[in-house]
């Protein structure tokens, strides 16, 4: 069926190593805002990593979730407030494109139960706020494989991403519904219609970690376009497909 994501996933196996950062909202039925939304005009800057009654709403209900994760053997690594009010992010990694989409979608199901507790839900909309100066939910996957964590040639990390920027489509397809009113090139976003790639560039539409270039050149990319509502296994399936064409490339380019 064309809702089974899982079914997608042609090749799989442990060699690709994912790590989704999964961004929502606690969200107010009542008032169909974020927890804590300002009744002023505050603006979005003090909440990010925050602490405080004054910034920081919900970490409980955040917190109770999290436990609700390990025990059920989900492999979340960390949890923070994000940049806007009541929205918050949970990181998840696995080995293998199907155990990371399991995982992630195992986790959102746990956070919708979680919240009823607390007469909330979850905002998986990547810009619930609209065309505000608030920013909107992602997930950015991180991904790698043998190749990328031992290879120690930035030529190749770049050959990737130039396969990325030849296949917008193919990607932004299986990255999540209503994704253009993310991607604006605002907000820590590169624009829908355009693609870039850097080293620690936040507002670039795959970043290449400080840490990989600090480690030889051995590491992992991220790809900050999926969207909050994604398709874990569609995203992981455009990932590994993608990546696997770079390489058939340079193989290709060499034989010629």
């Amino acid at each position: 069926h064309e809702s089974n994501g899982r079914a997608t996933i042609e090749e799989d196996d442990d060699d690709f190593w994912f790590g989704y950062e999964q961004e929502y909202f606690l969200w107010d039925p009542e008032t169909n805002l974020p927890i804590g939304f300002p009744k002023d005009a505050t603006g979005q800057g003090q909440f990010y990593c925050s602490v405080g009654a004054e910034n920081a709403f919900g970490r409980d209900i955040i917190e109770a979730h999290l436990d609700m994760c390990l025990d059920a053997g989900i492999n979340v690594e960390g949890i923070n407030a994000e940049v806007a009010v009541g929205q918050w992010e949970f990181q998840i990694f696995a080995k293998g494109a199907k155990n990371a989409g399991d995982e992630v979608w195992v986790a959102r199901y746990l956070a919708e139960r979680n919240a009823e507790k607390y007469g909330l839900s979850i905002n998986w909309h990547p810009k619930p706020l609209g065309a505000t100066d608030w920013n909107g939910s992602g997930m950015h996957v991180n991904f790698s494989d043998s190749t990328l964590r031992t290879c120690g040639d930035e030529k190749i990390f770049n050959q990737v991403c130039e396969e990325f920027g030849r296949n917008i489509k193919k990607h932004m397809d299986v990255y999540g519904a209503h994704n253009e009113q993310r991607l604006t090139g605002l907000h820590e976003t590169q624009s829908i219609h355009e693609f870039s790639y850097g080293v620690s560039d936040r507002g670039a539409s795959i970043r290449i970690p400080i840490g990989t270039v600090e480690d030889g050149w051995c590491g992992r990319l991220e790809d900050r376009r999926p969207s909050s509502n994604g398709d874990p296994y569609k995203i992981g399936a455009a990932v590994i497909s993608t990546t696997k064409m770079a390489y058939a490339a340079e193989v290709d380019a060499l034989l010629q």
